[in-house]
């Protein structure tokens, strides 16, 4: 027997295989991200930017509203809300994102970050300090131009948002919603009618300036009328046409 033993101690123990690290020139969202369209040497320079990819648990937030701004984040994989809450303590979600968007922009003019930021589902974000960030734009002309354009996407879908809530009316609000969201699933390779929706009804009440009683009384108004199927979370979208004519009935 103690042959036997002395047998199995010397087997050699299997290999652990190497862990791959996702960088921005192998990352399938990189065309949506801050690297952009950027040339494979200066892609090179912008990856020792990312100063550490981090895991962000369901309900969990990667930053708070006052806090002190010091790095904005790149989603490399989940779903987040941006939130902000008032003088008596209510949730006004100001927005969503998911991977390939930066989050924590706001905090660039103002040096702390604006609102809140929560994780829908577990989720993984690449760090990318401000500093360096500011440091490699002057020495990558690119990079400072993708910055730029990314920064003027961001006003313009605040501008969006604005216009969402100040003239639409609910059905509208709902519709232009959820085209967004197919439209945004489909330049990351997800189909353009049939998704998950992360965040809660009550949620998009909130970002939409609706009710929790009208959003749940509209998505049975939209399934009544064939425009979508909605089982819970998971909606698939039956006639996108029929969506963007409510909006072109304005």
């Amino acid at each position: 027997m103690s042959a036997v033993i002395a047998l199995k101690a010397v087997q050699p123990r299997t290999p652990t295989p190497p862990k791959f690290e996702v960088t921005c020139s192998s990352c399938n969202l990189r065309e949506m991200c801050l690297p952009g369209m950027l040339c494979a040497e200066d892609l090179a320079r912008v990856e020792n930017v990312v100063y550490a990819r981090r895991r962000v648990k369901r309900g969990d937030t990667l930053f708070t509203a006052g806090a002190e701004f010091n790095a904005i984040y790149a989603i490399r994989s989940g779903f987040f809300k941006s939130s902000l809450v008032d003088a008596e303590g209510r949730e006004q979600v100001t927005g969503f994102s998911m991977g390939g968007e930066l989050i924590g922009l706001e905090g660039i003019g103002s040096g702390t970050y604006n609102g809140t930021a929560t994780a829908l589902e577990d989720s993984e974000v690449c760090v990318l300090p401000y500093a360096l960030i500011e440091a490699m734009a002057q020495e990558v002309p690119a990079l400072q131009r993708q910055l730029h354009a990314v920064l003027a996407r961001e006003i313009v879908r605040d501008h969006g948002v604005m216009m969402l809530l100040g003239s639409m009316r609910a059905e509208e609000r709902l519709a232009t919603f959820l085209i967004n969201l197919s439209r945004r699933f489909v330049r990351r390779g997800y189909s353009a009618s049939d998704f998950h929706l992360r965040m809660t009804r009550e949620e998009i009440g909130s970002y939409l300036g609706l009710k929790l009683e009208t959003v749940s009384r509209l998505f049975s108004r939209f399934q009544e009328d064939g425009l979508i199927e909605v089982e819970q979370k998971h909606v698939r979208i039956l006639d996108i046409a029929g969506l963007e004519r409510l909006l072109a009935c304005r």
